[in-house]
């Protein structure tokens, strides 16, 4: 990495642009040459963790592939250190000297050297990997790979992987408890059909002594996108935040939490349970979107981002725990209103699973207070060691939000380069984030479609009347692969896009919000599937199953055909709900299978191989009933690998 010495925050992530550019050009060009003919990036701070000695921040600026580092004392970006590709996760080694940030595309973790300012190694990982932890005592820095579902380990003295652990699916964070004895991975989507009846995202726990998943801990049915995680001083609790869907209701209305809420859940550790789940929302605003979570040092405090309102949330756990544990606290709360939950948990602990339906819980005995804040989209947050800064991660507005840990006032805005303009595609994907477009605040497009993706559960969305719940489909090429929905009731994702606004969002879009949501989604690109050999070739098994596709005895490739692997039209394949008014569905698209599930239109597929066998029943579905093990087995990577 080129040192830059005292130049300004601007000039230098320039330059650091510069040398991209040069690198990928192979010839050096002048910066006003350079800039002239290359737009600025966007700046996307994702992830953020301040030095041991508080001085410093270190923050992942996803869209830009920089990892920047402001001086807390003046509130500027000193420098900037260009990555391979999309940097999420960070962390601080305990001695400050090191830095360790995930490379999200390259599928790596970077080291970097704080005094020399440059890449000290890299170490290669799972796919995707997102968020980072470490246990110093033992020298391990765990990473989250989310498209590999499971945890590695590596073993920073001996500068390889030591483990990889399987986890439930997606995770996203993880955190170690204070005596290392623990790992919490918390995992993004559920990791079963989404017919179960305990249907939800799961905490994972990781034994650091063996390496090995000691369980998984569902949380309250319908809980997805976990992302926050945080533990308790003394290693008691672990504190995870999350959407709590009502999957089970009509969407018919959105007030009061009818169809989406939003939640924090505390792990007894010991017990291995979920012992709360309570609610962020107000009884008639929502706290969509959660995400980034972190502690005061005594415990008693947490701080909660809520990206889809661009809010700090401020919760008093000290008294939350008290009254949870049915004892009084040092006010008197009225035994009417909103807060007599807590008069009931009094009498008996066992109905703090109450609270999880409860909107006024927290409100109402002043618990909770939720401040916005001038920045869109904050993600992650962070504490300062001295407890007196708090920094979170405002994405899309390319900046770090310095404020008072008690008051949420901010003190200092810290952009991370210069601002671009934003074109269309990135207005819509900022839109398509925002929950304060949709009426009250209870959910934004991405509540559902995390990524433009899905969630993993089957929502009751009215498009061919109640009571006919259908899986959440991805986005992805929808532009490309008219018609739209299951049941192709939306002619095509114009169509449904001015659709999801109106009934879903329950907001009448203007144009130019429309037009810019319709663009972020046309460029949405696939991913790499993490089944693929280096250099995006077909592992042999896979290449097997290829000619099993497309053979004409499977008839596969008869629907599934052409580069998107549908011919867009209409089918019976005998998957049909019982409540379902037609039996004909739209031929989905098969690129990135290998991050849709649960499959069908009914969410009763939780993997490839059971809709291939257990649902396929009459060969309706391609003829797959006489494969052999070996090759149903060749035919299910194939699918994955695309």
């Amino acid at each position: 990495m080129t040192k830059t010495g005292n130049l300004s925050p601007v000039i230098r992530t320039a330059l650091v642009f510069v040398v991209i550019v040069a690198s990928t050009a192979g010839t050096l060009r002048a910066f006003g040459a350079w800039r002239a003919k290359t737009p600025l990036p966007y700046h996307s701070p994702f992830d953020l963790a301040f030095s041991p000695d508080g001085k410093t921040l270190a923050v992942s600026d996803r869209t830009a592939g920089l990892l920047a580092f402001i001086d807390v004392a003046t509130g500027k970006v000193s420098h900037a250190i260009a990555l391979n590709d999309e940097p999420t996760g960070v962390v601080w080694s305990a001695d400050g000297a090191k830095v360790f940030v995930s490379e999200y595309a390259k599928n790596a973790v970077a080291e970097i050297d704080v005094a020399k300012e440059k890449i000290a190694r890299r170490f290669d990982v799972g796919a995707r990997p997102m968020g980072l932890a470490l246990a110093p005592k033992r020298q391990l820095l765990l990473v989250a790979n989310s498209a590999t579902h499971n945890v590695s380990a590596l073993a920073l003295a001996e500068g390889k992987e030591r483990a990889r652990i399987a986890v439930a699916r997606e995770p996203f964070f993880v955190a170690v408890t204070p005596d290392e004895s623990l790992a919490v991975v918390g995992n993004l989507l559920p990791a079963c059909a989404a017919t179960d009846p305990q249907v939800a995202s799961a905490v994972s726990l990781i034994d650091l002594d063996k390496l090995t998943r000691v369980t998984d801990i569902r949380l309250p049915v319908g809980s997805t996108t976990l992302r926050g995680a945080a533990i308790s001083p003394d290693g008691r609790w672990a504190y995870v935040v999350h959407t709590l869907g009502h999957f089970n209701l009509p969407a018919t209305q959105l007030e009061r939490g009818w169809i989406n809420t939003n939640a924090l859940s505390i792990i007894d550790l010991g017990a291995r349970q979920v012992y709360a789940t309570f609610l962020l929302d107000y009884i008639s605003e929502g706290g969509a979107d959660p995400w980034g979570v972190v502690l005061s040092k005594d415990g008693q405090t947490l701080w909660a981002t809520l990206a889809g309102v661009h809010q700090i949330a401020r919760l008093n756990l000290g008294e939350i725990h008290t009254l949870l544990a049915g004892e009084k606290i040092s006010r008197e709360l009225p035994e009417q209103g909103g807060t007599s939950v807590w008069h009931e948990i009094r009498k008996d602990p066992k109905k703090r699973d109450l609270l999880a339906y409860d909107l006024a819980a927290l409100y109402a005995a002043d618990l909770i207070k939720r401040s916005p804040i001038p920045g869109n989209g904050p993600r992650g947050v962070a504490l300062s060691p001295n407890g007196k800064q708090l920094a979170t991660a405002a994405y899309y507005s390319g900046e770090v939000l310095l404020a008072d840990p008690e008051t949420a006032k901010i003190t200092a805005t810290v952009p991370l380069g210069p601002a671009r303009k934003a074109d269309p595609v990135r207005r819509g994907e900022a839109i398509f984030h925002d929950a304060t477009y949709c009426f009250q605040h209870w959910l934004s497009c991405a509540t559902c479609h995390p990524e433009g993706r899905a969630d993993g559960l089957n929502w009751d969305l009215l498009n061919d009347g109640i009571g006919n719940p259908k899986n959440t489909k991805s986005l992805l090429l929808s532009h490309r692969t008219p018609p739209a929905m299951s049941l192709g009731v939306r002619a095509n994702m114009e169509v449904a896009a001015v659709a999801g606004f109106r009934f879903i969002l329950f907001h009448e879009p203007e144009t130019a919000e429309v037009q810019a949501v319709q663009a972020y989604l046309r460029s949405m690109q696939p991913e790499r599937s993490p089944y693929l050999l280096a250099g995006g070739k077909l592992s042999p098994k896979a290449k097997r199953g290829k000619a099993i596709f497309e053979s004409s005895k499977t008839k596969c490739a008869s629907c599934h055909s052409g580069a998107l692997f549908t011919d867009l039209q209409m089918y019976d394949v005998g998957t049909a709900g019982e409540p379902d008014k037609g039996k004909k569905f739209d031929t989905p698209t098969l690129i990135e299978l290998w991050r849709t599930a649960p499959y069908l239109s009914t969410g009763e597929g939780a993997t490839l191989q059971e809709v291939l066998t257990k649902f396929n029943k009459g060969d309706q579905h391609g003829v797959t009933s006489r494969l052999s093990p070996n090759d149903l087995d060749a035919l299910v990577e194939y699918l994955l690998s695309l």
